[in-house]
């Protein structure tokens, strides 16, 4: 479980910045000031892009934590936690 989790982890590293690249390139992609459609309103773009980024930035901290084995000892009870 312990290799699913560090794999998983290397997968959330790249899947963060990749998310945020594919965002600005299809926001620079579709907007355009003389569109019409609502792919076209640079609001929409920077809607999107706020967010989706902080998340993008979650999956990344959550992939370090796994690649780090942060989460190899989860608690069991509450009296785990206290120690």
């Amino acid at each position: 479980m312990n290799l699913i989790k560090k794999m998983l982890g290397i997968v959330w590293l790249l899947l963060g910045p990749a998310v945020i690249y594919f965002l600005t390139a299809g926001a620079v992609q579709n907007i355009d000031p003389s569109g019409t459609k609502d792919i076209n309103n640079p609001v929409i773009w920077i809607i999107i892009i706020a967010i989706f980024v902080p998340i993008a930035i979650g999956l990344m901290i959550f992939g370090w934590y796994a690649l780090k084995d942060e989460y190899k000892k989860l608690p069991h009870t509450s009296e785990d936690l206290r120690s």
